[in-house]
């Protein structure tokens, strides 16, 4: 059963009066140009879909509304190493509650180097910025082990956490530990915004699944996304659907032979 919360944030949306243009990047992915008002989940929003629907695209959004560096990290650093954020930001409106925001942070699988490396300076010049990521820099460990020394040591239950496709760092084993610990963070009251591949992650009870699909971002049951279905489906049969997929690529190799000779 679901505890009811006061979220941070109670909704997203596109102020089109301040997109430049609809036929430029990011406002002409599909999803990204039909957004309107997206309400989010006062515990966990999930973003699923293909790649290059936007999912990232959003996320990195929201960051930036939020005040949050576009390439990752707390809200209280500033720092860039390439500028390469779109210019949605600028036009993504948040719907708050006036709750205080004491803290909020971007996860980015792409970026945490970079992140990482930004801590260690940071820790340089003041010392005792380590403390809050488990005493060790996050280049002396591995990416799943840097992942879970956020969530332990930094995460708290007073801000706004966006995270993209956490499982990139993650074994299945540890998904399920990633869960437990999003579950203990919630109940502190945190609230979170994952973009994600995973059909496993996405079965957390306390939230709502947006798909990104085509120009329709849309409020599903999790169990009704490709991604839980492919799964679901696979590892019910793993030699029927190996057999099925390898042998229709077999037919396609063929068929691609035949025609370079045709075209020889």
């Amino acid at each position: 059963m679901e505890t009811r919360r006061i979220p941070f944030l109670t909704a997203v949306e596109l102020r089109r009066e301040l997109v430049p243009s609809f036929e430029a990047y990011p406002f002409n992915l599909p999803a990204i140009r039909r957004l309107d008002r997206l309400p989010l989940h006062p515990s966990v929003t999930f973003l699923v879909g293909e790649n290059g629907t936007g999912k990232s695209t959003l996320l990195e959004g929201i960051a930036v509304a939020l005040g949050i560096n576009p390439e990752g990290g707390s809200i209280q650093m500033h720092f860039s190493t390439k500028p390469t954020h779109s210019a949605l930001g600028d036009a993504i409106g948040l719907h708050r509650t006036g709750r205080h925001m004491r803290d909020g942070w971007f996860l980015r699988a792409e970026s945490l180097y970079n992140v990482a490396t930004e801590i260690d300076r940071l820790n340089q010049e003041s010392g005792g910025m380590l403390g809050s990521y488990g005493g060790k820099s996050l280049h002396q460990q591995s990416h799943g082990e840097s992942f879970f020394a956020l969530f332990r040591h930094r995460f708290g239950g007073g801000g706004v956490y966006l995270l993209d496709e956490p499982e990139a760092a993650l074994s299945p084993m540890r998904q399920l530990g990633f869960l437990s610990m999003l579950h203990d963070l919630v109940r502190d009251g945190a609230q979170f915004i994952i973009a994600t591949h995973s059909p496993m992650i996405i079965t957390y009870p306390e939230s709502w699944t947006y798909l990104l699909e085509n120009e329709r971002i849309e409020l599903v049951p999790y169990a009704k996304t490709e991604h839980f279905r492919v799964a679901q489906s696979f590892l019910a049969n793993p030699d029927r659907s190996l057999r099925v997929l390898l042998d229709r690529s077999d037919q396609e190799d063929g068929q691609e032979e035949r025609g370079k000779r045709y075209r020889t």
